[in-house]
């Protein structure tokens, strides 16, 4: 572990990089709590999307990276923003009328339009927090209608009250002219109607720590700031929030970062040193489109989870934080594939190659050894290619090309099997687009069942590729259960029929033979689907027999 800790201290992976920081800040810091306390921020005005769950992600992926550099122990808090009053109702939910009676109210006053809650704040902090539980991150969850309502926040709001001058000071500089006339940092939440209301102030009295205000009807109320009885603006929230807990670091989305000023600077108008914070850029959908909450566009942690293994995600989350990402289907498979990549590298590299690989980052010091005998990718071929039903089926093929693997010893390969029939069922199979060769294709189609049923012919054309290119090594030995030698005789046939470039040789065989237009390196791909089995599916698309 010493190992691992020196070359963190130097490590420029950005979980490292942000420990430093933070690091750095409790050692300068006068009054040391004994702790350093990681916050996320969620807005249940929507089901959670992957971003929130990201969020969590990558701050946990900091907090292990400081526990590893510090013995400083460390606690990681995810505050929801429910007693926020919902403005707009989600589309992506039922009982859309439900909501629309429900508008401005806290968020756990509204009814769960699912009916498994007892509000619709209380569904959505659910749903988050089995997300996170299901990564098994460790965590505390608070509810800002708890926060509020149980005292906890009183000490910061009478603060809030005493300099409500110069809180608003910094927020009228950020707001436009019209709006500046009715702001103010409370929303006072009606006595009798429980609606969040957004009216400007009659009187703050910071002394007793109450406000005026006349609600919508024209009625004069006096309310005092703590118990519940108010909650604070959005961006006043966030920086008050930091100073109730004392909050030593956030990130955030980039959406945020021209509020960063206004955070730090209500912060510390409270009192308080502003904590660190990361800026991440946005996740987008396919169309290049910010992920958002209430349209529910993009993929959802739920449908990531059915394709694809909880590690993917992380590793997809991990990766480039300040570059914005489309997070789609697409991604899927790459993901599946470079994660198992990192795992087999993880177990040959010294300690500063450990610290800097995104699996470290996701395991810790404890990662696994991975057990995937077959690519993802190239499971989705052969689901392609065996018209595959079930994960059984597709074991039928595995075991021809890993014969000691069974699901029980190779855990992470049967989930992947799993995985792959499901996301070629739902995005490939109807996407498949099957074409008749050229007779250039033909012909070489033709010589590659030919090989394959003759080690002679085989080894004849990989003699001539050797001689057309003055190659003069000895042929290899004859092995149709060996991807290189299978790799060679393909290779061989391009030659012969002068695909130029090459690639269009194997664009041509996932075209006719799988109806895509790339695949997997194509001798690995015979070896698991069988030599036999091959060509078959040639004659069968030289038939016109595949759709």
């Amino acid at each position: 572990m010493s190992d691992l800790r020196d070359a963190a201290l130097v490590s420029k992976a950005w979980p490292f990089e942000e420990a430093r920081r933070l690091l750095k800040r409790y050692e300068k810091s006068a009054e040391k709590k004994g702790y350093v306390l990681l916050e996320t921020g969620y807005g249940p005005s929507g089901l959670p999307h992957i971003g929130t769950f990201g969020e969590v992600l990558r701050t946990t992926m900091i907090q292990r990276a400081f526990e590893l550099i510090s013995d400083v122990p460390t606690r990681l808090i995810c505050f929801s923003d429910d007693l926020d009053g919902m403005r707009k109702v989600p589309g992506n939910v039922p009982n859309q009328e439900l909501l629309h009676e429900n508008l401005q109210r806290p968020l756990t006053s509204v009814p769960d339009p699912f009916g498994t809650h007892d509000s619709f704040g209380d569904h959505n902090n659910a749903m988050l927090r089995r997300f996170l539980d299901t990564f098994g991150f460790n965590y505390e969850f608070y509810s800002a209608t708890e926060f509020y309502g149980s005292g906890q926040f009183d000490e910061i709001l009478l603060r809030a009250a005493e300099r409500y001058d110069d809180i608003m000071a910094v927020m009228l500089k950020s707001l436009r002219e019209e709006r500046r006339k009715t702001y103010s940092i409370f929303l006072p939440i009606h006595p009798e109607t429980g609606r969040v209301l957004y009216v400007p102030m009659k009187n703050v009295d910071g002394e007793k720590g109450e406000i005026t205000f006349d609600d919508e009807d024209g009625r004069e109320w006096t309310l005092p700031v703590t118990g519940g009885n108010v909650k604070l603006q959005w961006k006043p929230d966030f920086g008050a929030r930091w100073a109730a807990l004392g909050v030593d670091f956030e990130m955030y989305g980039k959406d945020h970062s021209t509020n960063t000023y206004i955070y730090d600077s209500i912060c510390e108008i409270l009192g308080v040193k502003a904590p660190e914070h990361f800026t991440y850029e946005l996740f987008l959908d396919d169309k290049g489109q910010k992920i958002s909450k209430s349209s529910g566009n993009g993929i959802s942690i739920d449908e990531w989870l059915t394709y694809a293994s909880t590690e993917s995600l992380s590793y997809f989350m991990y990766q480039k934080p300040k570059t914005a990402k489309r997070m789609y289907f697409d991604v899927i498979p790459r993901a599946m594939d470079e994660y198992h990549q990192q795992l087999r590298a993880y177990a040959t590299q010294d300690a500063k190659a450990r610290v800097n690989n995104p699996v470290f980052h996701i395991h810790g010091a404890d990662v696994p050894e991975s057990d995937m005998v077959v690519s993802f990718s190239m499971l989705l071929n052969l689901a392609s290619a065996s018209s595959a039903e079930d994960k059984d089926a597709m074991w039928g093929f595995i075991n021809k090309y890993a014969p000691d693997a069974t699901p029980e010893t190779h855990p992470g390969m049967d989930a992947a099997a799993g995985y792959a029939v499901r996301y070629f069922n739902d995005f490939v199979k109807p996407t498949k687009v099957y074409r008749a060769p050229t007779d250039q294709e033909r012909r070489a189609l033709e010589d590659l069942a030919a090989a394959l049923g003759s080690a002679e012919t085989a080894l004849a054309l990989i003699a001539a590729k050797n001689a057309a290119m003055g190659n003069e090594d000895a042929l290899p030995e004859p092995d149709f259960g060996n991807e290189d030698f299978l790799q060679s005789v393909v290779f061989a046939i391009g030659k012969k029929y002068d695909f130029e470039p090459l690639r269009d040789w194997f664009k041509a065989i996932y075209e006719v033979l799988l109806g895509a237009s790339q695949g997997p390196r194509f001798g690995g791909f015979i070896a698991l689907y069988g030599v036999n089995e091959t060509i078959a599916l040639i004659h069968k698309a030289l038939d016109g027999e595949l759709s």
